[in-house]
Order: C-alpha cells, then structure tokens, then sequence
C-alpha cells in the first residue's frame, strides 16, 4: 500500500499545529503562576542570532500553508506577519489548520511529480518535484520551527515534555 500526498502533509501539519495551541495553553497557565506576561515569550530567542518566538510559529505557519498550497497546486494566501500576543498568535494558528483542512485530498494526491519552485532571497529560485519538496524540504521546515517554538517555550520553564510535542 502506498502512502499519499495529502496524508502525507495534512493530517500531519493539523496535529502539530493542534498541539502548539495546547504548547500555549500551558506558557500562559506557567505565565500566570510566575505572575508575569506572556508577551515576556513573544521575544525569545536561544541565540542572539536566532528569529525570535513570534518569528518561530509564523515560519511555521508559512511552512504549512505553502506546501498545501503549492502540492494543490493552488494560491499560497499571504498573511501580514503582525502577530503581537498570544490571541494572535492563536488566531494565526487556527486560520492555517482552517486553510490547510481546506484543500482536499484530490487536489493534493498525484502532486508527487508537480513542479514546485521556492523563491529565496538570492533570488535564484529552489526547485523540487512535489514529493522530494514534501519529503525533505517542506516538513522538515515546518518541524524544525515548530522545535524551536517547543525549545524556546522549555527554555522559559514552561513544564512541557515530549508527549505534548508528539500529541496524544
């Protein structure tokens, strides 16, 4: 039996997106017993030269919409990055499970050979087929972000643990 594109990409981009939303409920419940406030998180960063907290779940974000979009082989929805609380963060989150849940898995089964280009700064443009872009570019994006919002959120003493990474 194969696996398919779209169980490949959608299912996996709402869970980990699903337990981010859990990953804030507990920064905010460790930000109310330490009586500070979340915006403290907004900011974080492991290294001076890292993109901070915000930066972290937006990439994320970006991550998984884009390559729904791109294996779908429809319009990637562009989003002003101005998340500047927790709520906005939230709401980020939840539009992306919405727009992601959104494309079907007929508009994303049979992508494994859809030409998938990613314009970079440099301007010269990373091109992939849809399967080799799903496998080692696109999730390992998404979840090399979604790692650093989980460390960042461990750094600060939020009481997470790898079963809320992973989900239930």
């Amino acid at each position: 039996m194969t696996i398919s594109m779209y169980s490949a990409s959608v299912p996996v981009f709402v869970k980990l997106l699903s337990n981010t939303l859990k990953w804030l409920d507990k920064a905010e419940q460790h930000a109310e017993a330490k009586k500070f406030d979340t915006s403290v998180y907004l900011g974080l960063r492991l290294a001076p030269d890292m993109l901070p907290f915000t930066r972290q779940i937006q990439i994320a974000s970006d991550a998984a919409k884009g390559c729904v979009a791109r294996l779908g082989g429809i319009e990637n929805p562009k989003w002003d990055d101005k998340e500047a609380s927790f709520a906005d963060l939230r709401e980020r989150i939840n539009k992306t499970i919405t727009f992601v849940q959104s494309v079907t898995p007929a508009q994303i089964d049979g992508s494994e050979q859809r030409a998938i280009e990613i314009p970079t700064r440099s301007g010269e443009p990373l091109r992939f087929d849809g399967e080799t872009y799903l496998k080692h570019y696109a999730l390992a994006n998404f979840n090399f972000h979604l790692s650093m919002t989980y460390a960042l959120l461990r750094h600060a003493g939020v009481e997470l643990g790898k079963k809320d990474f992973l989900g239930g």
